[in-house]
């Protein structure tokens, strides 16, 4: 007997092979993931700002992009993504191209896994949740992603009036980011 649902997933993948059943369960443990972190952040007495700072906002943007990209493409972090994944070669020079393999959960969970826009939700969550549990924490990590805005723009720097005082861009946004 099909279920209402398996009639639904079967109409919805029209012949496709998605895993609709492991997405379902992903879902879910984001869910569970963000409840949990609300109930400890709660227990722990601490509360959300009441808004966002622009600093703040701009770490969390780069250091989204920077970890996600990390995790999702880096060859360092390949072992993580092994168990789902095969290497076909590389899509960039220093970025890795691998294709999903498996059945279900094992195929959503690398799909998630090799995909910087899906787990860029992911990371960005975490790293709002450190925001509230373990500020200065987060705000170190975040600072230190901007080690790799430096390498890609290498000419960013902040001018006083003399040309002998400039600042570099990231060691200021370290200072800044320690004040708070």
């Amino acid at each position: 007997m099909t279920t209402w649902f398996q009639r639904q997933a079967t109409a919805y993948k029209n012949g496709h092979d998605r895993p609709l059943g492991g997405y379902l369960i992903l879902m879910s443990t984001y869910a569970a993931g963000t409840t949990l972190a609300a109930a400890v952040a709660r227990t722990l007495g601490r509360t959300p700002p009441d808004r966002l700072r622009p600093w703040d906002v701009a770490q969390l943007t780069i250091a989204t992009q920077k970890l996600t990209r990390t995790i999702a493409k880096d060859p360092i972090t390949s072992p993580f993504r092994a168990p789902f994944t095969t290497n076909v070669g590389t899509s960039a020079p220093t970025e890795l191209h691998e294709e999903v393999r498996g059945e279900g959960l094992h195929h959503a969970a690398g799909e998630l896994l090799t995909c910087p826009m899906c787990l860029g939700q992911w990371v960005a969550t975490d790293l709002t949740f450190g925001l509230v549990i373990a500020p200065k924490l987060t705000r170190t990590v975040t600072a230190n992603s901007h080690r790799g805005l430096r390498s890609r723009l290498p000419a960013i720097h902040l001018r006083t009036t003399s040309t002998t005082h400039r600042v570099a861009w990231n060691a200021r946004a370290v200072e800044f980011a320690a004040h708070y």
